[in-house]
């Protein structure tokens, strides 16, 4: 088994976007292998605090090791992040002065192969964040109707030809289990026509999908995402790190809202909505990764980071 690992992506733009300062609470909800928290601990020292979640066990345990060093002022959850209510409830904190959140999987669970993310390497079809957790690839590839995975490659992978891959599948399964994610490589290759295999890889839309599906990535995180958001003090900052489209819009969207004050017809002479402006987008436009990150860290290509700070009344 490799050693965990998880390059930290734009890390010097998330700092600088976070407007860290000591004696400051702040919040990691994916805290991987610790490589933001790490430096979020490092620049608030002697006193700032760092509450951070994750589902995956290999993760806690390397990030613990990392933070190790700031002994005391940090504490991390077995959780997801959505459930950053409960946590934050648990830890007597009421406002944030900071949110981290990297939705990206890490080196690490794409490198290993036994976890099953990778279509690059051909290992059982698990994808769980949470090796605990019921649900397996396996269980989506095989258990669903043609109709829920073509739903899933279209909605979650935007894959154009999820009904074929999905038809393919449910014919290889008609004979056998599909329990591998070489042959589900295989599958959604053979799927698509051989003049749109041209942009790389063509099983990874599948897999985004299935994992999506999977770890339930999508769902409620409009909801956590504005909730978090909510729970930061005036001039608090959220730093939010996207890696596909679909998340990148919900993002997008519950930051438009959240800047967005009255809605009421102009005509009116008083507001009757009650809506309010509750913070400023700071990234009018997502940041993305750098040439020199680019050229060290590949893997850092897809990601969009959007900034958003609370305001007062």
């Amino acid at each position: 088994m490799i050693a965990f690992s998880h390059k930290p992506v734009m890390l010097e733009e998330c700092m600088q976007g976070l407007k860290l300062h000591s004696g400051g609470v702040y919040f990691d909800g994916t805290v991987g292998g610790g490589g933001h928290s790490c430096e979020i601990l490092r620049r608030t020292a002697p006193d700032g605090r760092l509450i951070a979640t994750d589902l995956d066990d290999d993760a806690i345990a390397a990030a613990s090791r990392r933070l190790s060093e700031f002994s005391g002022r940090f504490r991390i959850h077995k959780s997801n992040f959505k459930n950053f209510a409960s946590v934050l409830d648990e830890e007597g904190v009421d406002e944030l002065d900071g949110v981290m959140l990297d939705f990206g999987v890490s080196s690490f669970q794409l490198d290993e192969a036994s976890r099953g993310f990778s279509y690059m390497q051909d290992a059982p079809l698990d994808m769980r964040m949470d090796a605990g957790a019921a649900l397996t690839a396996a269980d989506v590839v095989n258990g669903y109707s043609r109709e829920q995975l073509s739903r899933i490659l279209r909605d979650y992978g935007e894959e154009r030809f999820a009904n074929r891959i999905a038809e393919n599948i449910v014919r290889v399964r008609a004979d056998h289990k599909i329990e591998r994610t070489g042959e589900l490589a295989q599958i959604a290759e053979e799927s698509i026509p051989a003049k749109f295999r041209h942009n790389g890889p063509c099983a990874r839309k599948t897999f985004q999908a299935i994992r999506i599906e999977v770890n339930g990535e999508l769902s409620g995180l409009a909801e956590a995402v504005r909730g978090l958001t909510l729970r930061l003090r005036t001039g608090g900052r959220i730093c939010i790190l996207t890696f596909h489209s679909l998340e990148d819009r919900i993002v997008k969207n519950v930051f438009r809202d959240l800047a967005t004050g009255c809605t009421c017809d102009k005509s009116l002479p008083v507001c009757v909505c009650g809506k309010k402006k509750e913070i400023e987008i700071v990234t009018r436009k997502p940041l993305t990764a750098g040439e020199g990150e680019l050229g060290e860290n590949p893997r850092a290509k897809s990601a969009k980071l959007r900034i958003a700070e609370k305001i007062g009344e």
